[in-house]
C-alpha cells in the first residue's frame, strides 16, 4: 500500500467511525469530558487526538510496520484537524 492508498484506506475509516460515533468533533469532545473528569485536570479534544496518536506511536516503537496502527495515526491526525479547526 502506497501513502496515497493507504490515505484513502484512513479517509475510509474515519467515515466509518464518523457514522458509527458521529463527528469527530463532537466525538473527541465527550471523550474530553470523559478524561477530565477521570483525570481532574482540564482535557481538550486536541489533547485526546494527541494522545491517541502518541499510544499508537508507542505500539509502532515495537512494530513499525503495523498497518492499522500506521492508518490510526493518519486518522487522528485528520481528526485534530477536525478539532482544532475553530
Amino acid at each position: 500500500m502506497n501513502a496515497a492508498m493507504l490515505l484513502q484506506h484512513a479517509q475510509g475509516v474515519i467515515e466509518n467511525r464518523e457514522r458509527s460515533y458521529g463527528p469527530a468533533a463532537e466525538s473527541f469532545a465527550a471523550i474530553a469530558a470523559r478524561w477530565s473528569l477521570v483525570l481532574g485536570i482540564t482535557v481538550t479534544p486536541a489533547q485526546v487526538a494527541l494522545c491517541l496518536i502518541d499510544l499508537k506511536l508507542a505500539r509502532l516503537s515495537r512494530d513499525p510496520k503495523h498497518l492499522d496502527s500506521i492508518v490510526d495515526i493518519a486518522g487522528y491526525a485528520a481528526c485534530l484537524r477536525e478539532v482544532t479547526r475553530a
